[in-house]
């Protein structure tokens, strides 16, 4: 495959990776940012916290606001997305849900692409009616669906590409649509990264990201992250941030910056693996469809400047599910992606889960589908122990 496909005059991978591993000195020489553990942040005199409080001197006051360590952070998410400012997260439902409380409110509607992520799904279906927030969901790789249920909207809701069915969105065709009408833009960037993806660059106003993914990559952390203009973030911080009490600690903040580091490195692996594993199941007598944007002919996929290990087939009829899932032996058996393990997780299982507010449920994903996020093992050991669990499930 081309390694930048979308023919990108810069190359991100490269520009990624000393933004990330070049730092200033940091005090006492330190080669790492220091963890400010501290729940706050005391004044020398009354004269520096008025000053403070009135916004004309800036220093941290309390960590469930500004925090250096988490602000370091902020400033490296930031600066790979190209945006002016970013917010950090507990977790990617907080940053999701400050976000779009901090910019819808009662009697307003959001225009959302299915198969979004399921818990957002969730907080669209379960709580935001409660507050008379109406979502409308329309299939995102149809511009034509988009537009017409834009009129009146306050927010339209993307991610590109989709959980489990990888669809995909013109993203810089549909933030034209939304800004003819005033209509603010979010995007889940959380598969492709700032690495793979700039939607900035192709006029999103806000991009989320559940920073527990590739980000941190090492399945340690659980955390989120938005990312946009200092007015954006300056609104969610003023409306949302600081009594949603969703605050993203120091330890975290440094362990994802020790993620983001070698965020140019895994990368690549992860694309690669997944690019052979996605290959060889295309290929197999078992498998009708490998559902992965490097097979769209979208125009969506002209955004994209390399592909993440996450991906979905769908098996044919005589593979029992149970029986092939718990054959595997490299691809453990559990949610979320991103991290250093290969993950495997089937749509029969999940469309078990929360009746009734169930994404993959309400918009049809087939229950022979499964999910594999390929992580940093050999990719012949990963590909043997699938096809192991091929010869094993068959009926």
């Amino acid at each position: 495959m081309n390694e930048h496909p979308s023919g990108f005059d810069h190359d991100y991978l490269a520009e990624a990776a000393t933004l990330l591993a070049h730092d200033e000195p940091f005090p006492g020489g330190a080669v790492v940012p220091p963890i400010y553990q501290t729940s706050l942040f005391t004044f020398a005199s009354y004269a520096e916290m008025a000053d403070t409080f009135a916004g004309k001197r800036k220093q941290p006051i309390y960590s469930r606001g500004d925090n250096p360590t988490v602000m370091e952070f902020e400033a490296r998410v930031a600066a790979l997305e190209g945006a002016e400012a970013a917010r950090g997260f507990s977790s990617g439902m907080a940053a999701i849900s400050a976000t779009v409380l901090a910019f819808v409110g009662a009697g307003e509607r959001i225009v959302a692409v299915r198969n979004c992520y399921g818990d957002a799904y969730r907080l669209f279906e379960r709580l935001l009616p409660r507050l008379n927030i109406k979502v409308d969901y329309v299939d995102g790789s149809d511009p034509d669906a988009v537009a017409a249920a834009l009129s009146g909207a306050k927010l339209l809701y993307l991610e590109s590409p989709t959980s489990m069915m990888f669809e995909l969105q013109d993203i810089t065709h549909l933030t034209r649509l939304a800004k003819e009408q005033g209509i603010l833009t979010t995007i889940d960037n959380s598969w492709a990264t700032p690495v793979f993806q700039k939607p900035i660059a192709h006029g999103v106003d806000l991009v989320l990201h559940s920073a527990s993914k590739y980000l941190g990559g090492h399945s340690d952390i659980v955390a989120g992250v938005v990312a946009g203009s200092a007015a954006h973030i300056k609104h969610i911080n003023e409306q949302t941030y600081s009594y949603l009490g969703g605050k993203l600690s120091p330890f975290e903040a440094w362990l994802l910056l020790r993620g983001l580091r070698t965020l140019p490195l895994r990368l690549p692996h992860h694309m690669k693996s997944g690019l052979t594993i996605a290959e060889r199941l295309k290929a197999h007598a078992n498998v009708e469809r490998v559902n992965h944007p490097v097979y769209s002919n979208h125009p969506g996929k002209a955004t994209l400047a390399g592909y993440a290990g996450l991906f979905s087939f769908e098996v044919t009829d005589d593979i029992d599910i149970p029986v092939f899932v718990d054959a595997l032996k490299y691809f453990r058996i559990g949610v979320s992606w991103g991290g250093h393990e290969s993950l495997v997780v089937p749509a029969k299982a999940s469309l078990e889960q929360t009746p009734g507010l169930n994404s993959m449920a309400r918009f049809g994903v087939s229950p022979r589908t499964i999910r594999f996020n390929v992580g940093l093992e050999s990719v012949e050991d990963l590909w043997a122990d699938v096809a192991q669990a091929f010869e094993k499930a068959r009926k």
